[in-house]
């Protein structure tokens, strides 16, 4: 934990978020590049993939600064605003793409992590979702074996904070999605299970 001044949670709109996409391109490839995620990942492509969220009228990016320093983000979007490969689970399962409010990712860097943060981040995006009329928010998070070797050994793993928050993975909802690791090895395929809660 920080010994600074309060970080302030800010939603990002407009001109905003367009002047915050290369420090939120930054942030992620730096909280991603850990365990378990293992993310080699690249300005230009975090650019182009953070201005999706820009171009969705119903998505939400929250930011968390210290000063002027963003340490913290979080975003989301109506599940038809984002890619096909993460909403094509639950069209298999005959759900309603329309009905459901897909959160992205919510990164923090690690000297700013137990000040209740996370919490504010879910907060927000499940705040916009029911002032959307939205059924049901989700999320994905990357499986990874217990015996992995890039494992650190003090690594805790997100399944309490989530299921706390009313979050249960569900059988059969597993999106497939490639990137490059740290190991500079090509660009693979890697399984995310999804979280489900249901208003």
């Amino acid at each position: 934990m920080s010994d600074a001044a309060p970080v302030r949670i800010a939603d990002l709109t407009g001109a905003a978020l367009i002047a915050s996409l290369d420090a939120l391109a930054g942030l992620r490839i730096a909280v991603f590049r850990d365990f378990p995620y293992l993310y080699a990942g690249s300005r230009a492509y975090e650019r182009d993939y953070l201005a999706t969220y820009a171009r969705s009228p119903g998505a939400l990016v929250t930011g968390a600064f210290a000063g002027t320093r963003l340490v913290g983000a979080a975003t989301a979007a109506p599940m038809a605003d984002h890619a096909a490969a993460f909403a094509a689970p639950f069209a298999a399962q005959g759900m309603d793409i329309g009905r459901i409010f897909y959160f992205g990712e919510s990164v923090l860097l690690p000297e700013w992590r137990g000040q209740g943060i996370g919490h504010a981040f879910f907060d927000r995006r499940e705040a916009r979702a029911r002032e959307l009329g939205y059924a049901m928010t989700c999320f994905c998070a990357v499986i990874r074996p217990a015996d992995h070797p890039a494992r650190p050994a003090d690594y805790s793993p997100l399944d309490l904070f989530w299921r706390r928050r009313g979050y249960a993975p569900v059988d059969g909802l597993v999106a497939q999605f490639a990137w490059a690791e740290t190991d500079g090895g090509a660009a693979v395929d890697h399984r995310m299970q999804f979280w489900v809660k249901a208003f």
